[in-house]
This record gives C-alpha cells, structure tokens and sequence, in this order.
C-alpha cells in the first residue's frame, strides 16, 4: 500500500519569537534569549507534537544599525547563545527531534564545521543538520577581519568549494572503520580510512576528519539561499531548502524550478524537502488570533517600526507617524523596494506608522492569523498545491505561541492525515524521509 504524503514541520527557535514587539509582552520573559530553559522548553513542546526539527538561526554580528539614531537599543535582537552549544544541550535533554543550526560558509573553515556537526550528530545519536548561509553584512565582515563583506560571486563560489569540503571530510572514513579489535591490538581499518586531499581556489584541506562516520552518514544540510548560485548548492547537496515566499504563485514557481534542477544530479525530486516560513498566529476563534496579532502590533516601538523601512525609504523620523508617507529619497540604498513600499503606500493609503507595522509584520516571511481550521487550510492547500513539502514555524513569541500552535493547529492537521502522530525512527534522515546517505564507492584512498 502506497504511504500517504506526510508534511514536515520545523520549529524555529530564535530568540524570543519572530515579532519585533515579542520581548515587551506581559507574559514574556525579556531575558529569555540568554537562558538554556527557555530555548529546552521550546524544543520539549516541539518534540512532544512530533515536530521533526527545531532550527537556530544565526549571524555573527550584530546585524541591525542604529538608524534612526537611537532605535537599535530598543531591539531585542542583539544578544543570543551560540548554536553548536546550544543545540548540543538540548540534544542531551530530547529524544527524537532533529537538531539545525545555521553555520557560516563566509567566516568559518570547512574542518571546523565539518567537526562540529559531526561531534553534534554522534552526540544527537543522528539528530543533527547543518543549514548552509553565506552570510551577507559588512557587520559580520568587520568581526572577521573584513572591511567589506566578500562580493556575490565569491561568496557562492567559496560556499560550493565549502559545502564539498565539508561532505568529503564527513567521507573521511568507511562507515565499518573502526573495529577496535583488543585481541590484535588493530583500532581500526587502514583501508577504510580516506584522506580527502582538496586543493582548490579557496581552500586546501588534507583531512581526514577526526571524527568517525556519523549515525546518518552524515548530518542533514538544509540552504536557505533563493538566488540562482544557492539553487545550485541546494540541487546538489541540500536535504531541505528553507524559502520566504509570502504568496503561492511564486512559491510554486520556485518549488517547480528547483525540484526541476536535482536530475542533473543525479537525484529524485522527493529527495529535497522544501519549507516556506510561515509566522501563525492562531486562535480558537479567528477574532483571538486576529486580538493576538494586534496586542503584539501595538508594542512596536516607533524607532523599531522607523528602522524597518529605513533602508528603503530613509530616515522618516522627523514626519508625523500617522502623516502620509513622503517619497523616498534619491540616494537610498534600497532602490526596488523603495518603490515598491512607496506605491503600496500610496495604493492603501497607509501613514507611516502603518506602513512599517506591515513591513514589520511581514519580516520576510508568510504571517497567517486565524483559527487552528483556518490556519490548517492554508498550509493544506501549499502543502497538496506544489508548494511546499513542510513548513519552517517562525512562532512570534517563544514559547507561548509555538504552545499554542501544537496544542490547536497539529491535532487538526494529524486529523486530516497530513502530519505523523508518530516519529518513524531515531534519526533526522529518518522521520525527514530524506535518502540515505551510503558511503561513496568511488572514495580516494
């Protein structure tokens, strides 16, 4: 009997939620992002609704500028724990859910990621996945003895180099390698021992890696990369692609386009799971959530909202916020989307306060506010549309609405079939229905 077609869910876990207001809440705790608990609480209630992951994104910098002068000290998104640590204590505390986290290709060393993700997954016992960025502020390139950050081809060009690095260290050795045979005195195989040997544009690496074949093969690697150089690395290599489409049209051109693209490689289209982020906001009723979503859009700051739009349309801070939004000026950095935020302006006729909460509220992402019915409908129909295999989870506040998503939205999907009320085995690779990964035949000795 044919298996029906499963949705994959991962809870993304940053900070204190993806709502810029989150930290002023009345039921939030402002110290959160520092404390373990409150990120082990987060991935508890994941792995309890039988979520298959949850996903720490990161940056190396503190990303956000102080524009207009004196909104930066009002974000609470300037503090957090480093991922590899964080994420191998909560492995120690859960059982069956994966465990990602995103690794710079930009200011890091391929021998280091491969090690550290490698260590994660033996100590995940297969949990572990590695999502690959490039990076991309002059911010994080100043923390790295950088001026400026690399320019967009060899930030890909480096990044294809790396991810090859990498998942030829992770061939370092034959999944039988080590015998640790007493009796003869022989801890493991010569001849299973492969030393990678890469010499290449942007690095030379002998290997082989100190670290033995890990429990999947090797670790998941998701790409969140939407350009046509990051569908290339995804094609290639990724098990998951993370993806910010906000409407399905465009989310099931790039769904088409890039499953279209793995062929090439020699792969199935079922083997790379695409996740749109979506930030739901839900509710018993579609009033509640509708109530939840206003309570947070009244937190935000003027200077946080002014600072959303700032790069596109400049500094605004000296008009009035409920005043029309002025045209932008000549010299803004963002030039395409000053036009188009002007022109939706002008469109809806938005003052500027309302203006930045759209902006703000959007974040990149698909917000969807409504009843565990109506917010199960929409991901139903992505989901049966050819848009999207699963979803990333982006709650706006940790860990109350990731909470309430378990508690109202999974039991209407896991009633209509589309999402596991199980785990299907102890590894990522396995409940993510991702293929295996057989050590490679042709492997240089």
């Amino acid at each position: 009997m044919t298996r029906k077609r499963q949705m994959r869910l991962g809870l993304s876990i940053r900070g204190l939620g993806y709502h810029l207001a989150a930290w002023r809440h009345k039921d939030m705790d402002p110290g959160g992002a520092l404390d373990f608990h409150h990120f082990l609480k987060s991935a508890q209630i994941a792995e309890a609704a039988k979520f298959d992951l949850v996903f720490l994104a990161d940056s190396v910098a503190v990303r956000q500028r102080d524009e207009p002068a004196g909104s930066l000290c009002r974000s609470s998104q300037n503090v957090e724990l480093e991922p590899i640590t964080l994420l191998t204590a909560i492995a120690a505390r859960t059982t069956h859910i994966g465990v990602v986290a995103t690794g710079s290709t930009s200011y890091n060393e391929p021998y280091h990621i491969a090690r550290k993700f490698a260590s994660l997954d033996h100590i995940s016992g297969g949990r572990a996945g590695w999502n690959v960025v490039t990076s991309w502020s002059d911010e994080e390139a100043r923390n790295f003895n950088r001026d400026q950050h690399f320019d967009y081809d060899t930030r890909y060009e480096r990044a294809a180099e790396f991810v090859d690095v990498v998942t030829g260290l992770w061939n370092g050795w034959e999944d039988d390698a080590f015998i640790r045979d007493k009796a003869s005195g022989v801890f493991y195989d010569p001849a299973k021992r492969h030393v990678l040997n890469h010499v290449g544009k942007h690095f030379k690496v002998q290997g082989p890696l100190s670290s033995a074949r890990t429990p999947q093969g090797r670790p998941i690697i998701s790409q969140a990369g939407a350009n046509d150089a990051g569908k290339e690395i995804a094609a290639r290599y990724a098990d998951m692609v993370y993806t910010g489409n906000v409407d399905l049209e465009p989310a099931q051109a790039f769904y088409a386009s890039l499953k279209s693209m793995l062929p090439r490689y020699g792969r199935h289209p079922d083997e790379l799971k695409i996740m749109p982020a979506i930030s739901p906001y839900v509710g018993r009723t579609e009033q509640e959530a509708r109530d939840k979503f206003e309570e947070l859009q009244a937190l935000i700051d003027p200077a946080i909202g002014l600072q959303q739009i700032y790069r596109q349309l400049g500094d605004m801070s000296g008009y009035p916020l409920d005043g029309p939004v002025p045209p932008p000026p000549a010299n803004v950095e963002m030039v395409s989307d000053a036009e188009r935020l002007y022109n939706m302006a002008r469109k809806d006729n938005l003052t500027i306060r309302q203006l930045y909460e759209r902006v703000a509220a959007a974040s990149s992402m698909r917000v969807v506010v409504g009843s565990a019915e109506q917010i199960a409908d929409t991901m139903e129909e992505w989901f049966t549309q050819g848009a999207a295999d699963g979803f990333n989870i982006c709650p706006p506040m940790l860990p109350h609405s990731a909470q309430e998503f378990c508690e109202l939205v999974v039991p209407e999907l896991q009633r209509r079939g589309l999402f596991r009320t199980e785990y299907e085995g102890t590894t990522l690779r396995e409940n993510l229905g991702a293929a295996p990964r057989p050590f490679p035949e042709a492997a240089e000795v």
